[in-house]
């Protein structure tokens, strides 16, 4: 006899039926975003019911995060994804496939009776070794300024030869290598702005070096100011009315009523006083500056640009070097942004106003040109991903060869691993290897290529002992990586394969998922 000790409508899977749960969720969400893995990889196109929004992307981790789950596995998976995206901002599909593969070839296992705990052994073991194999693959070019730049160039082509941008990669790597290399070593992307504006080509995009906001000078203002002093503030400029929790005033006469407006405008003339004892000739604001203030910030030659909204002045007093204020009392104290030239500039339909010669010199600004502004979203993301991955590059400049070799590779040292393990953890690791070899499997299967002849020759030729033939992704056939110059980032390829094991090994663990009641609302 069964005791429920659980609240109604609480539920638990034990074992068979627990383990069957996750694995078929995990599966159902490989399956879904595996479409999109590799240069010819198809897109999907999300669509938002309660606003409309339409979205086509084929980045795993935008997939993933938009659409809502109900399976606790597939939940999992779908983190692994973000963190891949939050750590080295590219290979987020291919960390969610390995994944789900590990678990397709568990359920395997767990079908000829080999226990859970037995196949996270093999799993461990497999995964020791492809990673030191792996390794031993990586290359360093690091001291070598002009080889590096080439390997930069060829990661950035290999990471856009997957996304929106395929057809002009030469032009946007030579793009995004630029952009990472001001970087000087910094990971920080925040000094690389992305502005997109709907309109001409996707090679229409260009980097501007400086900084541009996405805002329009005030008027009656100077349209050009040369060795800018910036004031960068964030305080209301609504004539300091009185405000005490909406009070209402009684005035008898309407001479009153015109002191009392006297008395607000010497207020606010008081405080651009203050303002304009900075020294200052720019003036941003993140809140509005109405009409009295910005006429007398003109008369006295000060530019200003209003609502410049958080991230805009947040990103100003990062690369000017200025200090964001909100009281004027005491100039002394207040850190001023610099910078060469402010001036108005056309973008499309669009005026903006550009930074010139900003005190961070590493700071950039990327304008991205398309026909729609889902055209526009997907190249900001792939260029994200291809700005996250160079910038992890520069700081780890180790790489590995790209197109299935390293998986393949990987796979290979696995197999050999396995012959020297006694016991039923080999077969876990054998089903490793298998996994690792999906990975190409999907690569030719997406490009509609016969995937079972390509990897069983791809196969045979690292058992041969060449270690850098991949996929030709092009001519359908087998080739060597390095003359291709398909190169990938020896952390990206590291962290799939850390993230990806250690979340099939959490997931083969489950041998019960238990669900807690839902909240009622209470009856009002």
């Amino acid at each position: 006899m069964s005791v429920n000790i659980f609240h109604d409508e609480a539920t638990e899977e034990k074992a068979e039926n627990a383990r069957l749960s996750s694995f078929v969720g995990a599966l159902a969400l490989g399956d879904l975003v595996k479409s999109t893995l590799g240069p010819k990889g198809m897109n999907k196109i999300l669509q938002s019911m309660s606003t409309g929004d339409i979205n086509v992307t084929n980045d795993g981790a935008t997939i993933l995060k938009a659409i809502q789950l109900d399976n606790a596995a597939a939940k999992i998976l779908v983190n692994i994804s973000k963190v891949q995206d939050d750590e080295v901002g590219d290979g987020t599909t291919s960390v969610t496939v390995l994944a789900a593969e590990l678990l397709r070839e568990a359920e395997k296992l767990i079908g000829l009776r080999i226990h859970p705990q037995t196949i996270v052994e093999g799993y461990r073991i497999a995964s020791a070794a492809a990673l030191k194999a792996l390794e031993e693959a990586a290359v360093d070019h690091g001291s070598d300024t002009v080889t590096f730049r080439k390997d930069l160039m060829n990661i950035a082509r290999t990471t856009l030869s997957s996304k929106v941008l395929s057809q002009d990669k030469d032009y946007f790597s030579n793009l995004a290598v630029d952009a990472v290399l001001r970087l000087k070593g910094s990971t920080d992307l925040d000094h690389i702005q992305i502005i997109k504006k709907v309109g001409g080509k996707l090679t229409d995009s260009y980097l501007d070096e400086g900084f541009i906001l996405d805002k329009s000078i005030g008027t009656n203002c100077p349209k050009r100011i040369e060795n800018a002093r910036i004031l960068i503030a964030n305080t209301s400029m609504d004539t300091d009315k009185i405000k005490i929790f909406g009070a209402r005033m009684k005035v008898d006469g309407t001479g009153k009523l015109a002191e009392l407006e006297r008395a607000e405008r010497e207020k606010m003339k008081a405080k651009v006083e203050a303002i304009a004892s900075h020294g200052i000739n720019v003036f941003v604001n993140r809140q509005l500056i109405y009409n009295y203030p910005e006429n007398i910030l003109a008369e006295k030659g000060i530019m200003s640009i209003e609502h410049a909204d958080f991230e805009g002045v947040e990103r100003l007093s990062l690369v000017t070097g200025g200090e964001i204020t909100s009281t004027f009392d005491r100039p002394d104290l207040v850190k001023l942004g610099r910078c060469d030239v402010i001036e108005e500039i056309m973008i499309g339909e669009d005026k903006l106003i550009k930074f010139s010669g900003v005190a961070a010199g590493e700071a950039c600004t990327v304008v991205l040109r398309g026909s729609t502004h889902q055209m526009v979203d997907e190249a900001e993301r792939s260029l994200h991903d291809a700005l996250s991955v160079l910038s992890q590059t520069v700081k780890e400049t180790r790489i590995v060869l790209g197109g299935g070799c390293s998986e393949m590779l990987m796979s290979v040292a696995v197999e050999e691993s396995a012959k020297k393990v006694s016991g039923k953890k080999a077969i876990a690791a054998e089903a490793f290897a298998r996994a690792l070899r999906q990975i190409p499997t999907i690569l030719a299967d997406n490009a509609g290529y016969d995937s079972s002849d390509l990897v069983a020759r791809l196969r045979a030729a690292h058992y041969e002992g060449e270690a850098q033939a991949g996929l030709d992704m092009e001519q359908g056939s087998i080739g060597s990586m390095k003359e291709l110059g398909v190169t990938e980032s020896y952390k990206l390829k590291r962290q799939v394969v850390l993230s990806a094991s250690e979340a099939a090994e959490m997931i083969i663990r489950v041998d019960d998922i238990l669900r807690a009641t839902p909240r009622k609302r209470e009856a009002v």
